[in-house]
């Protein structure tokens, strides 16, 4: 007789890999081909269920995995199971009969609902759990809310079969682009580090900066925004390569703090950069209905200036403390090179799709997921192949690791069902506006504060999804451009990574350090405070977002290069030598003058921040040249 740990241990399996599945089908449109008009909500009420039904199969009432199937837990898995399962395939009558709230819609609500609710409490913590029970009661009590917020109340009965039902709810656009976008590059992460891409690009990195000045900061850099820009998760990004890297920064002679909070902010970054953005450019791209291609765009200088930043500072660090290269024994570009170029290939066909072809991303992450087998099974990389053993197991990865990101986008779904039926998304963007009048940068530094508070603790497309809908919508009603307004919201939604009181990357580093979790996250705050000022660049500069003709985005670009370099060597107090107060206060003072911040009349914008750009660049050479004459005078002592 089968145990319950193996039963419990083959549904899982079972239900992982049917996600993945039932993914690569739907991108394929086999039911179509096959003769069958499904709607998106029918496919998606089948992915939640999964994903529900896995939960409770795996997780207990703390979200500690169990060991077994209590009757309970199984119970509860069950009828989640079966409700869904219902949903899916009877979703096309329901739909004609929502107007008459049918006992089956009301029913199927409220198990999402309250399964939804009680799934995120476990997976993500209390942050997400309360900001939708806040919103849920708000609804029951609306037309009681006095002021500006006032609107429709809902009874208990119209509010679950509202959002644990109707398309415009849990079963929007986040959930959408969850299960059918992000699940499949996801999917090539996973097959990409199951054939060695994770050992290649770690290689890469250290072939790349380890024997340079600091160069164990260095390979954390470069290693984090490689690998952070597929994964998908700060604080995994941090776990997988910050293993590797931050006890090379201790032997290298970083304090753990500083190797702590480096791979803290470079993990956050790759969350930040393209191609994939942690999901959130597709996201992005749904809500405000542009193309992917133009948020990869619009991302990319603000993504190059973040991790320009935070390697000048390790840079910095490693020449005030005379910290050495990397002592590993480390490969040539060249050797890494031949030993990996095959992972070139599945790169070059994602962009090739994304950037060329212009295909859908799920069609060129599928193309590409589809390379990586291919290479992956033909050749390896330092003892990794992939094997079919290896590959199943991927499937089951993928789909027991999306089912936090499919809670969270449900529960997303959420907040923005009752801020539509209860009007609270106008009357919140309105009284926004309204509390800073004409003040742009009010609103942005009120933005950047909620941001932060409310992107605590909760993956990059939970942050973007509640923050599209929460803060955004004021944002552009100010004025202020619309992919602008929606980076600046996801940068300082992933700012609450690195920012205390739950900074779950800086925490997530300090565990590896062993160092004190606040410290560390305040330790990142410093490496990390480009990230901070950056959203206030590029929306004042729209060229930072490659908008506008090619002289202003590269004038633009390089006034916030000078800028970001010279107040960089400001913070770390080192330039060639030690820096005086003066000297520190002069270079800050001169890179915040040089960035392109708008925050004075367009007539004498340009030629002060040029100027504040020449005066930094003459004091850096200036230190230069001083320094190197020193140590000609020293040689010529000797």
């Amino acid at each position: 007789m089968i145990s319950t740990s193996a039963l419990r241990t083959h549904l899982i399996t079972i239900m992982a890999s049917s996600m993945v599945v039932a993914c690569i089908l739907w991108n394929l449109e086999a039911p179509t081909r096959l003769g069958f008009a499904l709607l998106p909500q029918q496919y998606m009420a089948l992915q939640l269920g999964l994903a529900l039904t896995i939960t409770y199969l795996k997780f207990g009432f703390q979200g500690e995995e169990k060991s077994n199937i209590g009757w309970f837990h199984g119970t509860v898995a069950a009828a989640i199971f079966a409700v869904l399962m219902y949903a899916a395939i009877d979703f096309v009558w329901l739909l004609k009969e929502q107007a008459y709230r049918p006992w089956q819609i009301t029913l199927i609500g409220a198990v999402v609902t309250l399964a939804v609710v009680e799934g995120i409490r476990r997976r993500t913590g209390w942050m997400l759990f309360g900001i939708v029970v806040v919103f849920m009661i708000y609804s029951l009590f609306a037309d009681k809310v006095p002021g500006q917020l006032t609107g429709k109340a809902l009874t208990i009965e119209r509010l679950v079969q509202y959002i644990g039902f109707d398309p415009n709810a849990v079963f929007s656009t986040p959930l959408a682009v969850g299960t059918i976008i992000v699940m499949l590059f996801v999917f090539f992460g996973k097959l990409l580090f199951a054939a060695g891409g994770g050992n290649f690009f770690t290689d890469l990195a250290m072939a790349a900066t380890g024997r340079s000045r600091g160069g164990s900061a260095k390979i954390s850099v470069v290693g984090s925004a490689l690998f952070g820009s597929i994964s998908g998760s700060a604080v995994s990004n941090v776990v997988t390569t910050g293993v590797v890297t931050i006890p090379l920064m201790q032997r290298g002679g970083y304090t753990k703090r500083d190797a702590g909070a480096i791979e803290a902010v470079a993990s956050t970054g790759g969350q930040l950069t393209p191609p994939i953005m942690g999901a959130a450019a597709f996201l992005m791209a749904e809500f405000l209905d542009i193309s992917y291609f133009t948020v990869a765009a619009a991302a990319l200088i603000p993504a190059a200036l973040y991790y320009l930043s935070v390697f000048t500072q390790v840079d910095l660090i490693a020449g005030r403390d005379n910290i050495q290269p990397a002592d590993a024994e480390t490969m040539t570009v060249r050797q890494v090179l031949k030993e990996g170029w095959h992972f070139i290939i599945p790169f070059a066909v994602l962009l090739a799709g994304l950037f060329w072809w212009r295909m859908d991303p799920e069609d060129s992450a599928l193309m590409a997921a589809v390379a990586i087998v291919v290479v992956g099974f033909v050749r390896g990389y330092r003892g990794f192949r992939l094997t079919p053993k290896m590959l199943g197991r991927t499937f089951i990865e993928t789909g027991t690791g999306m089912v936090d990101l499919i809670l969270v986008v449900a529960a997303a779904g959420f907040v923005i069902g009752i801020l539509n039926i209860t009007g609270l998304g106008f009357a919140l963007t309105l009284v926004l506006v309204d509390a800073v009048g004409s003040n742009a940068f009010l609103l942005l530094v009120i933005s950047a504060v909620i941001c932060v508070i409310l992107g605590m603790g909760m993956p990059t497309s939970g942050v973007y999804v509640l923050l599209a809908a929460l803060v955004a919508p004021s944002l552009v009603e100010a004025g202020i451009e619309p992919i602008a307004a929606h980076l600046f919201i996801l940068y300082f939604g992933m700012m609450s990574m690195i920012t205390p009181p739950v900074a779950l990357a800086a925490f997530a580093a300090a565990t590896i350090t062993e160092d004190d979790p606040l410290a560390t996250g305040l330790a990142s705050m410093r490496i990390g405070w480009a990230a901070f000022i950056l959203p206030f660049i590029f929306v004042a500069t729209p060229a930072i977002l490659m908008q506008g003709d090619w002289i202003d985005i590269t004038v633009n670009f390089g006034l916030a290069i000078v800028g970001v370099i010279a107040v960089t060597a400001g913070i770390v107090g080192y330039w060639s030598r030690g820096l005086g107060p003066v000297l520190r206060i002069g270079f800050t003072a001169m890179g915040f003058l040089a960035m392109p911040l708008g925050f004075l009349p367009d007539a004498f914008n340009l030629e002060l921040h040029i100027v504040a750009a020449i005066a930094a660049i003459l004091l850096a050479v200036g230190l230069r040249i001083q320094g190197a004459h020193k140590n000609e005078l020293k040689s010529g002592g000797n």
